[in-house]
């Protein structure tokens, strides 16, 4: 059996960074998916989904992107206690970065 997704969307808010109590990083993201076909008035819905992002993937997305950057994930579903599901990203490409300054 295998468990993977690759996502691919926008960022809705920029990355923030936290430290459990062992001092790891992780950050949870949205992404905002466009789907690939338009509605009965000629636009295209969203989805938005959660993934959760560990260690040096967190960071150097931080570091890297911001919202609006388009990033693709390479990760695992997963449902939490409240049964909602999440992708647990093992990759992230910034197909998109931050702007120089």
């Amino acid at each position: 059996m295998m468990n993977q997704v690759i996502v691919v969307g926008r960022l809705v808010d920029d990355v923030k960074i936290e430290k459990t109590e062992s001092g790891k990083s992780i950050t949870t993201i949205t992404l905002d998916v466009k789907r690939n076909y338009k509605n009965e008035n000629g636009e295209y819905e969203s989805d938005y989904i959660d993934c959760e992002l560990w260690y040096a993937v967190a960071e150097q997305t931080k570091e890297y992107a911001e919202k609006g950057s388009l990033v693709g994930i390479r990760g695992r579903l997963q449902k939490n206690e409240k049964n909602e599901m999440k992708v647990i990203a093992d990759k992230v490409s910034l197909l998109s970065t931050k702007k120089e300054v």
